[in-house]
Order: C-alpha cells, then sequence, then structure tokens
C-alpha cells in the first residue's frame, strides 16, 4: 500500500492518553509510504516516549524549540517548510486553545504557527473527554479553527479511558489514514451527489436458505470511497456484505432485488450520478415459503417457480429520462464470455452512456480487477490493478464525462 508515497507528514503529539494510538497511527502512515517526522509537546512525553516514537517513524523525534540538531536552531521553521501536511493526533482540546490564540509557546504550536498557510495544510484529530468535547467553548475554538483554515477530522464515540462512554474519542489510526488519503485528492466531483449500489443481493426460497451470488461488494465500496474522497456526498446502497462503511458515506443496507430498488429509487432524485455496481438477482422464487421446505421423503427435488426482478439500472435510467434530468447513470456487466459484445448491447439496451465491464469472472472477492469501459465511441481497457486504484481512475472518467 502506497497510497502516501511521496507524501512528507509532520505528526504532532500534544497530550493524552489517546498518544497510545499515535504509535499505531504513525506505523500505518509509514506503511502507506509516507515519510512520518514526529513531534512532541512536553505533555505528550507523560504517555509514550520518543524512544518508541522514532522506532516508528525512523527519524529523530522533535520535543523542543531549542533543538541544537538544526544547524539555524530554528525547527520550527525547518520542519513545517519540509511538510506536505501537519497532522496532530491527538489534539488536546488545550492544544486546540492553543491554536485558536496563535499561542507560540512550545515546538508544536510554534511550528503550527510558522507554516505557509497556504502551502502546508493542518489537520487536526481532536482526543478528549465527552464533556470537553461537547463544552461550549471546545466547539467554538473548533469552528474558528475550521474557519481559519484548519481541516477537523472529527471524533469518535465509544468506551474512554475515564470510564464513560461518549463523542471525543480520537478516531482509530484507520480512520485517520483514510481521511488523509482523502484530504490529497483531487476534489473532482466536489458539490456533486453520488449513488452507488453494490454486493449481491439475497432472494429468500424460506426463512434460511435463497438465491444469491459470490460479488463481494468490494469494487462497489471502492468506488464510494473514491467520490468521497472526490469530495462528493455519496449514498451507498449495499446488499448483504461485510465490509467497512468508507468514511464520510452513508450507507443503506438492504437484501433482495426490490429493497435495493426501493432504497435507490428514494435517493435517486438528489443524486448527479449513478453508479450500478451490485450484481443483482435477475430472478427471484415467485413465492416464499413461511417455513423451511423439508426435504420430501421420496427423494425428489422442490420445484421452484420463479419470477422476474426489477431492473434497477435500466428503471433509473428511464426515469431520468423521462423527467429530462441529467442523473449520469454508469452500468457494470459481469460476463464468462464476449465481455465487449454483451457490454455493448446491454449500453444499448439501458440506455446510459457508460457500462464498466469486468474483464474475467474471477474478480469477485479479490482486491485487484481489470475493466473494460464500453460507450458509444468504443471500448478502452483499464489495466489490472487494485479496486482503490480503478476506482479513482473511474471516478476521474466520470467526471470528465459530466463536466464535458
Amino acid at each position: 500500500m502506497t497510497e502516501l508515497a511521496g507524501k512528507h507528514i509532520v505528526l504532532g503529539l500534544s497530550g493524552g492518553i489517546a498518544c497510545y494510538k499515535a504509535a499505531e497511527l504513525c506505523r500505518t502512515l509509514v506503511k502507506a509510504g509516507a515519510t512520518v517526522q514526529v513531534v512532541m509537546t512536553e505533555a505528550a512525553e507523560q504517555f509514550i516516549t520518543p524512544v518508541t516514537m522514532q522506532a516508528l517513524s525512523n527519524r529523530p523525534v522533535y520535543t523542543s524549540q531549542w533543538d541544537r540538531r538544526e544547524p539555524n536552531n530554528m525547527p520550527h521553521i525547518n520542519l513545517s517548510r519540509e511538510a506536505d501536511a501537519i497532522l496532530v493526533a491527538p489534539c488536546s482540546a488545550d492544544f486546540m486553545a492553543r491554536l485558536l490564540h496563535g499561542r507560540a509557546d512550545d515546538l508544536l504550536s510554534l511550528m503550527c504557527l510558522a507554516r505557509p498557510l497556504a502551502q502546508v495544510p493542518l489537520l487536526l484529530a481532536p482526543a478528549m473527554n465527552r464533556e470537553m468535547w461537547a463544552h461550549p467553548a471546545t466547539q467554538r475554538n473548533m469552528t474558528q479553527l475550521a474557519a481559519d483554515g484548519a481541516h477537523i477530522l472529527g471524533v469518535g464515540s465509544g468506551f474512554q479511558a475515564c470510564g464513560e462512554t461518549g463523542d471525543g474519542r480520537m478516531l482509530e489510526p484507520e480512520q485517520i489514514l483514510e481521511d488523509v488519503v482523502a484530504f490529497f485528492q483531487p476534489k473532482l466531483l466536489a458539490g456533486k451527489r453520488v449513488l452507488v449500489t453494490a454486493g449481491p443481493t439475497f432472494e429468500a426460497l424460506d426463512p434460511i436458505r435463497g438465491i444469491t451470488n459470490h460479488s463481494s461488494g468490494k469494487m462497489g465500496f471502492a468506488l464510494a470511497r473514491a467520490a468521497r474522497e472526490a469530495g462528493a456526498d455519496v449514498t451507498l446502497v449495499a446488499g448483504p456484505v461485510h465490509l467497512p462503511t468508507p468514511r464520510g458515506v452513508t450507507r443503506i443496507d438492504v437484501k433482495s432485488a426490490r429493497e435495493m430498488l426501493q432504497a435507490t429509487l428514494g435517493e435517486e432524485p438528489r443524486a448527479d450520478v449513478f453508479v450500478a455496481t451490485a450484481a443483482v438477482a435477475d430472478w427471484r422464487p415467485a413465492a416464499q415459503s413461511e417455513q423451511k421446505i423439508k426435504k420430501p421423503a421420496s427423494g425428489a427435488a422442490p420445484v421452484v417457480a420463479f419470477t422476474e426482478n426489477p431492473d434497477i439500472l435500466q428503471t433509473v435510467a428511464q426515469g431520468a429520462r423521462a423527467r429530462s434530468g441529467a442523473l449520469f447513470c454508469v452500468g457494470f456487466a459481469a460476463e464468462t464470455h464476449d465481455l465487449a459484445a454483451h457490454a455493448r448491447a446491454k449500453l444499448v439496451r439501458k440506455g446510459i452512456p457508460l457500462i464498466v465491464g469486468n474483464i474475467g469472472p474471477l474478480t469477485f472477492g479479490l482486491d485487484d480487477n481489470q475493466m473494460l469501459l464500453v460507450d458509444a465511441q468504443g471500448v478502452r481497457e483499464l489495466p489490472r490493478a487494485s479496486k482503490t486504484v480503478l476506482a479513482r481512475q473511474l471516478v476521474a472518467e466520470i467526471a470528465r464525462r459530466i463536466a464535458g
């Protein structure tokens, strides 16, 4: 994973028990390819040692503005000029107040004040007791810091070190990484609303068994994440999958094709882009047994009658055309043979501008993929890459088309 390759991140630690998470955060940022320079306040040193952070970052840790390792004795200038971003995690209530008032009495606050505002963004991951987080002074400070240009990553909720439960926990390292990666992505869909369907559907035969497919939902979830990274407001309608919701994405869980259609139609009127990655069952049992279907004593197989499911993509596309709406629809095609031909036929049948074809039936459940982009002008291949990379490429393609 090299999503932050070439990025130089100054990781600032202020005082708080969440410093224990900063160790894993540092390791996570380094694994993502970033160069991490740790700067710690005196209060942070009460919770975790510079030795630990040096071992994880593979760089000397700075704790004082009087550090003599700098030839000009100006680490607050040198460190801030080298950074692509300054990330303060944990950011305590006290440190937020220091930043708000322009305090510069330790290296970290001095460096934040001295950073070039236009070139070096400041990202804050607050961490404090739930009452401290909810206090009007903290909320005022956070609002003003955001108005001054700082990027507040938000807080988590749950059990706290003090024994209380509520908002104020520092986000988990993987969540912060996701936010940092998103921050550096171009905001190609800023102001747009994107609706994504993902995963399989499950069509019940009885209360226990049903018909489904091998779709893992990974491509759809990657697209939802990529669209959010690009600045879009994203809603994800997900079939039965076991995947974490991408940061900042609104998720609606469904099971059957009819449930997915209902959820999609409820969100579609507000969308600018609809991406139908879900592997929706074409057929469902005509009737669902209220009890488990028992095996007959004769051993004969039960006869199941099927009826056709609604075509979600075609329904949405037809509705948008009937309203003369500007909804940009993208479909997906998973085929076992003649992918390009089937994708072209689907493009015409659905009446949409773009179909994405999965090359090969073995992409289900994998972390990588290879895709064809099929439109009225022809076919273009996206070479094999991780689904995250492909999702960003597809988002860029969608942004280019709707801008044109």
